[in-house]
């Protein structure tokens, strides 16, 4: 019997922007703290510095901006659920953005204060000129604007762990920013891996089922995985690796089909 196609989760749109507007405020009031010293340690994104980091947050938003200030594209060019595969082929060229945007504007403290107030504010008009339904121009080709919205909550939620653990600071995590990073993640990997026979859990925000063999119908599932929102990101982003996580009991995996080892990660 074929696998029934995955269907796109329903996001609400007011819960994503607000979401993605509150992680982007966290992040600013953590950036504004960083000191020149703690601007040039070392990240875990191989060359990348937290100044590099700072920056490429910053430009999360800036694709947005650009995009409903531009005349609207002709065709819809990429679905939601096609966008984390989809990250690989440009992750040069977001190599590259950061690292120019570094070396110019946010080259101290105060460049990088400059650089998200007109981020912040250029976004917060952006939303409120366009609706959820609008095409933008990205990198990925014409998107839906709410689709891409949803994708930004990856974004900030994901390198405000890299922060976090480059700087030792706690920077906060909205709740809704990480419901919606820890589900549409989950829901990619279901993409990547669809069929029934193993469910994932990643309470309280996403259980998704997948890879090939039987269909779990009732009871308690022969496979299951569970894990944290926090780890599932980091294994889903290759931040840490599917052995790292069972070792240090972060992960939970029964049954013979429960190693995702061989699927991770998902994001490019």
């Amino acid at each position: 019997m074929p696998t029934a196609k995955k269907r796109t989760r329903g996001y609400d749109s007011a819960k994503t922007r607000a979401a993605v507007l509150a992680q982007f405020g966290h992040v600013r009031d953590a950036v504004l703290t960083l000191t020149p010293e703690q601007l040039a340690q070392p990240t875990r994104l191989g060359e990348w510095t937290v100044r590099e980091l700072a920056a490429h947050i910053s430009m999360g938003l800036g694709s947005i901006i650009r995009g409903v200030a531009a005349p609207e594209p002709a065709s819809r060019d990429l679905e939601l659920m096609e966008w984390a595969p989809a990250t690989r082929k440009y992750a040069e060229d977001v190599d590259a953005a950061a690292r120019e945007i570094a070396g110019t504007a946010a080259v101290d403290p105060a460049g990088l204060a400059a650089l998200y107030d007109e981020a912040g504010r250029q976004f917060a008009d952006a939303l409120a000129a366009a609706s959820d339904e609008r095409l933008i121009e990205t990198r990925f080709g014409g998107v839906r604007l709410g689709d891409f919205l949803v994708t930004r909550t990856v974004e900030l939620v994901v390198h405000t762990d890299d922060l976090n653990d480059a700087t030792g600071l706690t920077v906060p995590f909205d709740r809704q920013a990480l419901a919606a990073c820890t589900r549409l993640l989950a829901d990619a990997l279901a993409v990547k891996a669809p069929g029934g026979s193993v469910e994932v859990r990643v309470p309280p925000y996403a259980v998704v089922q997948c890879v090939e063999g039987p269909r779990h119908t009732r009871g308690t599932p022969p496979n299951v995985v569970e894990t944290d929102p926090l780890t599932w990101i980091r294994l889903a982003t290759g931040r840490t690796s599917w052995q790292e996580a069972l070792s240090a009991a972060q992960v939970r995996a029964s049954g013979e089909r429960a190693d995702l080892a061989a699927l991770l990660p998902i994001l490019g």
